[in-house]
């Protein structure tokens, strides 16, 4: 195996020595390179435990994901590829995103919903989903999107924690050539989650679903009565961007709420870092958008830099082994982030699979969701990378939202190494704790 790239260390170090000891002026000038409809009075207002990012900056997460790129060379390029396991295919260009982004905001604000109102999006991996979260983010309404493999208990326990009222969902998913009715799973769901008032039923096929009178709507027939254009709501910082919950593997499911202005500043700088993000990235996460790994890195981030995200509603085998590689083949992927969970898979597979397809136009892979040992890694980098990828080993949570380790090829500074996310990106303070929360040293 070659080598891998590294980079010297300590121009790392010294960066994030500066970003640690001059905080404020070192994320003030990484919000500068957002827009905002305001500029903060304040970068940091810190009481222990709580802290607010950018105090009375004014800004709109959907403007920023799609209105802005309008007055660029981005305008017609495509902001998002979609393609599902059957094989049938989307695309929209940064401006037919704002489109319907505006049509599905006004379609929402028809329904009655109003700013800081909750929205929970129960939804398969269709560009609707995306498109949902951005509208719902315009009006400054908070979007709870909910995996849509959960049963009908964690999508009523989730809607009775946040009390909201709207909801949207389709009629089915589809996964290994089957349908999953998504909309039955509500029904049953709303039996003991009586706060949803209304219900918008994005339908995908033509078999009759069952229609609560009142309280469903079918999207088709809404959007009808939309407008074009919705003006996105100037909103301060620390209002809320969305609710998330933890997957409960260790304990009840927590909400964790993220705000705006500090939620995107964070990824759009970090991604940039990580993965050398920007508008001629064709960038695929393989994540399900109902993770936080999917909100940050199917949406908000490369729509952020003006890249073009592919979205795949199937699984990863699904018709062969091949599927994926098809994909990065097809689309030219140059950014591949996946988790290795899925790279053991393919493992077992053989290589024989990858080796039909080129793979060629890829220029960084990432990791996500557990560790990669050096087993993994290396196989990663050989076969998928050309020996010529680096791997972005990433470490965050739910509850961080964003990038916490890393290495960070697009600063050149960290080192690569098998198995090891390496070193906290610049702004963290990483400390490895005992039991008792002390610092136990190098």
């Amino acid at each position: 195996m070659k080598k891998v790239k590294f980079y010297p260390v300590k121009g790392y170090i010294d960066l994030q020595r500066n970003a640690i000891s001059n905080i404020e002026s070192f994320w003030g000038k990484e919000a500068s390179k957002l827009e905002w409809f305001k500029h903060w009075d304040k970068v940091l207002e810190w009481e222990e435990p709580f802290a607010k990012w950018f105090v009375g900056g004014m800004l709109n997460a959907s403007y920023l994901c799609v209105d802005k790129h309008l007055y660029s060379w981005h305008k017609n390029k495509v902001a998002l590829y979609w393609e599902d396991e059957e094989g049938n295919t989307k695309a929209f260009s940064y401006f037919q995103l704002y489109r319907e982004v505006n049509r599905f905001a006004s379609m929402l604000k028809n329904l009655g919903v109003k700013k800081g109102e909750s929205v929970v999006l129960y939804l398969p991996m269709i560009p609707e989903l995306p498109i949902a979260m951005l509208a719902t983010a315009r009006i400054g309404a908070i979007h709870i999107v909910v995996f849509s493999g959960f049963s009908s208990q964690a999508l009523a326990d989730r809607i009775n924690d946040t009390s909201a009222e709207v909801l949207i969902t389709a009629d089915l998913g589809r996964r290994r050539g089957k349908f999953i009715p998504l909309k039955e799973i509500v029904d049953d769901a709303l039996k003991v989650a009586p706060t949803i008032k209304k219900v918008v039923v994005i339908k995908r096929t033509r078999e009759d679903i069952n229609i609560e009178e009142g309280r469903d709507f079918l999207y088709h027939e809404l959007i009808k009565d939309a407008e074009d254009y919705v003006e996105p709501k100037p909103l301060e910082s620390n209002h809320p961007l969305y609710i998330l919950y933890t997957s409960g593997t260790t304990g009840k499911p927590k909400g964790v709420v993220h705000s705006t202005g500090g939620y995107l500043v964070y990824n759009y700088a970090t991604y940039k870092w990580v993965f050398n993000i920007s508008a001629e990235s064709i960038y695929w996460c393989t994540a399900d958008v109902g993770w936080v790994t999917g909100h940050s890195s199917i949406v908000y981030a490369p729509l952020l830099h003006g890249a073009t995200v592919l979205m795949y509603e199937g699984a990863l085998d699904y018709p062969d082994p091949g599927v994926w590689w098809r994909i990065i083949e097809k689309y030219g992927v140059t950014i591949f982030y996946t988790s290795p969970t899925a790279i053991r898979m393919f493992m077992r597979y053989g290589e024989e699979w990858v080796k039909k397809y080129d793979l060629s136009s890829l220029k960084i892979l990432g990791s996500v969701g557990e560790p990669i040992n050096p087993e993994v890694w290396e196989w990663y980098y050989k076969h998928i990378g050309g020996e010529r990828c680096p791997i972005v080993d990433t470490w965050w949570q739910t509850e961080t939202g964003g990038i916490m380790i890393s290495p960070a090829p697009g600063l050149e500074l960290i080192p690569l190494k098998p198995g090891s996310a390496t070193l906290p990106l610049p702004g963290i303070d990483a400390e490895v704790v005992d039991e008792e929360g002390n610092p136990v040293g190098a």
